[in-house]
């Protein structure tokens, strides 16, 4: 009997967790001839998600659970759930309802088909989500596969269903500063794309501010592209041409006509350019050195503060 472990990253979910449970109720009890682990991943929660997630694991057997001792993010939950589970198939899911466990079914009769070792899951649409976000959610996804290796479809989502070999890969990838929509397209792996349409979440808000969607889109470019530095270096290489034309015009002018250029306002114009240039240059290359200062640290990705069983990892 093949077993399947789905890694559900929690925080603040108290609002969704026991609709989710009655939904994955459901889809357990209609694949039976498979076995089934969930595991609950608490990211730190402020509310009472913990505590409806133990109510959860006791009444139902193949539930386990590990709780961090504050708040790692999303990327270091999903990674603490791989370094965990046990199936031979393995996929994330959200506890807001927002992927379907509904799909749950096909997407492994798509994988048992042989042709693929990974079912990832997009949407076809973003019904509901402000039109600013998604302009630039668009706009991330066309950018980050033409500047990187990471194949990512515009409207993906992290549920998707993974064979082990594929997530013994992900796992062997301990990079500190992770995004593992990258990770997941850059290892390669035959993919199908399951396609559905959006669906509004069970209960609560959203954790995923404009800000934090930047800062992850930030976050994800400079994990797996180089072009950032090359603008940077190209920016440079333009702003030293600029500036030798501009002493050649003057130098130009002063023994033709014989004047200097009259005025402070341009200087200060082209000073003003240049200076704006070299701290843009600098916060490029800040980025850079600042996650390659973070992988030389080699702090844990999580921490366990409380866990449902022996076997669950406590520092990843």
């Amino acid at each position: 009997m093949r077993k399947i472990s789905l890694i559900i990253p929690c925080y603040n979910e108290e609002s969704c967790l026991l609709a989710f449970d009655q939904e994955m109720s459901k889809i357990v009890e209609q694949m039976q001839e498979y076995e089934f682990e969930i595991l609950y991943v608490d990211d730190g929660s402020k509310d009472h998600t913990l505590e409806v997630i133990r109510q959860i694991a006791q009444n139902r057997s193949y539930v386990r659970y590990l709780s961090f001792s504050r708040n790692f993010g999303k990327e270091s939950a999903m990674y603490a759930g791989f370094c965990n589970v046990t199936g031979d198939y393995i996929a994330v899911m959200d506890a807001d309802l927002q992927d379907p466990p509904g799909l749950l079914p096909d997407m492994v009769r798509i994988l048992e088909t042989g042709e693929y070792d990974s079912v990832a899951t997009r949407r076809v649409d973003r019904a509901g989500e402000p039109p600013i976000r998604s302009f630039f959610a668009r706009i991330f996804y066309k950018m980050i596969n033409k500047i990187s290796d990471a194949d990512i479809v515009d409207g993906a989502r992290d549920y998707r269903l993974m064979k082990r070999e594929m997530v013994d890969v992900i796992v062997e990838m301990g990079e500190r500063n992770r995004f593992s929509k990258g990770i997941f397209g850059w290892i390669g792996f035959r993919t199908y794309w399951y396609a559905f349409e959006n669906v509004e979440r069970a209960a609560g808000e959203t954790k995923w501010s404009f800000w934090k969607l930047l800062k992850y889109s930030i976050d994800g470019i400079v994990s797996f592209s180089q072009v950032p530095l090359n603008i940077a270096s190209w920016m440079g290489v333009a702003c030293t041409g600029l500036s030798l034309l501009a002493i050649l015009f003057i130098i130009v002018r002063k023994l033709v006509f014989g004047d200097a250029v009259q005025g402070w306002a341009s200087n200060m114009c082209v000073m003003l350019f240049i200076g704006g240039v070299q701290l843009f240059c600098m916060g490029v290359m800040g980025q850079y050195i600042g996650k390659t200062y973070a992988e030389t640290k080699k702090r844990p990705h999580y921490i366990v503060s409380e866990c449902s069983d022996d076997q669950i990892k406590k520092i990843g």
